[in-house]
């Protein structure tokens, strides 16, 4: 814990106070990373509703493994309200994650929110890629490892310090093979990325619930816990989601 001395003598009342107060903070900071989870599901069953059809006459495109797209659908697909999109959702979370020590809990926690939304609207397009029985599955193979791997983050005594700059080289790396990807289409590289992207956030979640932990300080104010909560949970949420679409693409099995 962060505002441990373990030179002091602390008495057991002290203690139980900081360890209950502990539990409090990180429960609240896993309640807003499920909440934000649950939106972009939702937010990404609602955009694939209205993106795709079985209606023929509505159809505006059809897509090679047969799936229909209605205007909406082809906009938010193959037009450039996809870039749209997908430029906004970054620009989102870089401002949340540079301007969340100034915002209030209610404009950070909106804001978090807000682009668990966007990146549902995104995600709806692997719902025509890939079948929905292995999307579940991955979901849950995904939700296991994320799990014990938070756990062991939790509590683990090991300092994961270097270990997390490790990653966070190996994350850059990731960033710059896919830029790399984009333009010279390897199965193999495809293949690779997504290996190194599954090791690499499954690393991170272990990381990030330790430094969340570390963030705790028994003193904070409602206004000052209330960012780090957020910001512990937009951290998890990115682990989950990069985790998840790295398993996608290596266990899903596409239409």
């Amino acid at each position: 814990m962060a505002d441990y001395n373990p030179r002091a003598v602390a008495s057991p009342t002290a203690v139980g106070v900081i360890d209950a107060g502990l539990r409090a903070y990180m429960l609240r900071v896993y309640n807003y990373m499920f909440a934000g989870l649950v939106l972009t599901g939702i937010a990404s069953g609602i955009t694939y509703m209205f993106a795709v059809t079985s209606d023929p006459a509505h159809a505006a495109a059809t897509l090679r493994n047969g799936v229909m797209l209605t205007s909406i659908g082809v906009a938010l697909f193959s037009g450039p309200l996809m870039w749209v999109l997908l430029l906004g959702s970054l620009g989102l979370v870089m401002f949340l994650s540079f301007r969340i020590q100034n915002m209030s809990v209610t404009a950070a926690r909106t804001s978090f929110l807000a682009y668990a939304a966007l990146i549902g609207v995104t995600f709806a397009s692997i719902f025509v890629v890939y079948t929905y029985a292995s999307i579940a599955q991955v979901f849950f193979v995904t939700a296991a490892t994320f799990g014990a791997m938070s756990l062991w983050g939790y509590t683990t005594r090991r300092d994961l310090t270097g270990f997390g700059s490790f990653l966070f080289m190996g994350l850059i790396g990731i960033i710059i093979a896919s830029l790399v990807g984009f333009f010279v289409k390897s199965t193999m590289l495809q293949w690779i990325i997504s290996v190194a992207g599954v090791i690499i956030f499954t690393g991170l979640t272990a990381y990030d619930t330790q430094k969340i932990k570390e963030m705790y300080v028994a003193g904070d104010d409602g206004t000052v816990m209330g960012r780090k909560a957020i910001f512990g949970a937009l951290s998890l949420y990115l682990d989950f989601i990069n985790l998840f679409l790295m398993l996608l693409r290596l266990l899903g099995s596409r239409r």
